[in-house]
């Protein structure tokens, strides 16, 4: 039943996006010619005309656009990802050859793909910029040959990405030793390097990305999140959507919910103040990135309620719920914690008065109504 309803959501991710998808054309300096692009635009693209999004680009655009972009709907319909803007890099009739080829002495693009790699990180971006709201954060994605090919973009000194997506890379020889001399020195930024590999690959090109996993594990520096997956069993063209749909899961964990892995990593051990700031900057970093302009979820305001009541006598509820009537003056629970706050040092007046503002905010909710209600009838027994 839940592959069924995967399956069903899927599909509807995919009408979704194709009916936003258009073709739009790049008159390139670079490489002397025209470039077809296909562009999706979140379905909230026209109706908020001040929202920016995140940009991922894709190189083979005729196949991995569609399970880009479909992920990317079925993601941000599940909030487990902001909308993204995704723009598709025409490649065919072998023009991913020429494209992403590489010098084997030097392991870097040379002549017609150097050529590439400009058109990429100017022009096409560029135009994304300068065509449609894009947010700071972008992320490129690639397979096999055109995988390898993304890597060069993290081997900058500020690299025009913030997340990789390297999907059974065909790599350079000398690559694994670019990017651990490269991630070593990270310090300006967060980035976020997602590959993936499996036995369908040959031992060769399997061994190659063993050995860049070996090299990027044992580094431990915190401004590059790395993560290595084997999809083995399968087959390469099964690996792309399993890749992709990871990835995405991978990078933008901060922006879904506190998850039990976050709460315990980062905030179990937090004081109060400390966990009121750590939620305010999660969801500043979202927007910052993102663009999303999202508010803190009630699923999170719950995480961390349980530090605010138990830590330090509840000194910190009033806190706790002024910051949530601001966020959410509509809603009973910034109401509800600073009339907790009230009871808890006795002021009994106080709370009931507070409990009294929630409840009158139930108009719609007899069942909440009635749950909030026991509130005041506890202040009111004491």
């Amino acid at each position: 039943m839940k592959n069924i309803t995967f399956i069903v959501a899927l599909v509807s991710s995919v009408i979704m996006y194709s009916q936003s998808s258009v073709k739009k054309y790049i008159e390139s300096y670079e490489l002397s010619e025209t470039r077809e692009l296909r562009v999706f635009l979140p379905a909230s693209y026209e109706q908020d005309s001040i929202r920016y999004y995140p940009l991922t680009v894709v190189f083979d655009g005729e196949y991995l656009f569609d399970v880009v972009a479909g992920n990317s709907v079925l993601f941000s319909q599940k909030n487990k990802a902001p909308e993204q803007i995704v723009v598709g890099i025409s490649q065919g009739n072998n023009k991913r050859y020429q494209d992403c080829a590489y010098n084997q002495g030097t392991s870097y693009p040379d002549g017609k793909s150097e050529a590439f790699y400009r058109f990429v990180r100017s022009e096409l971006l560029s135009f994304m910029e300068q065509n449609y709201r894009i947010s700071p954060f972008k992320t490129i994605v690639g397979s096999t040959l055109t995988a390898n090919f993304a890597n060069y973009f993290i081997l900058e000194d500020s690299p025009g990405f913030d997340a990789f997506i390297v999907i059974n890379p065909y790599l350079a020889p000398d690559m694994s030793i670019l990017l651990s001399n490269n991630v070593a020195h990270i310090k300006n930024n967060t980035y976020y390097y997602y590959m993936s590999s499996g036995d369908y690959n040959s031992e060769k090109r399997h061994t190659a990305i063993k050995t860049v996993d070996r090299e990027l594990s044992h580094k431990k520096n915190p401004r590059f999140n790395y993560k290595y997956q084997e999809f083995n069993g399968g087959t390469s063209t099964s690996s792309i959507g399993q890749s992709v749909s990871s990835a995405l899961a991978f990078i933008f964990e901060i922006y879904s919910s506190i998850s039990k892995k976050e709460f315990k990593e980062n905030i179990k051990d937090l004081s109060p103040p400390d966990a009121i700031a750590y939620l305010e900057n999660k969801y500043v970093e979202i927007d910052y990135l993102f663009g999303s302009n999202l508010k803190i979820r009630e699923r999170d305001i719950y995480a961390i309620e349980p530090i605010i009541i138990d830590k330090e006598n509840g000194e910190y509820l009033r806190d706790f719920g002024e910051m949530i009537y601001k966020l959410f003056p509509e809603s009973p629970l910034g109401d509800y914690y600073v009339g907790l706050d009230f009871e808890f040092r006795g002021k009994f007046k106080q709370a009931l008065k507070a409990y009294k503002v929630g409840y009158m905010k139930f108009k719609n909710d007899p069942v909440g109504a009635e749950s909030f209600y026991k509130n005041i009838e506890r202040v009111v027994d004491k």
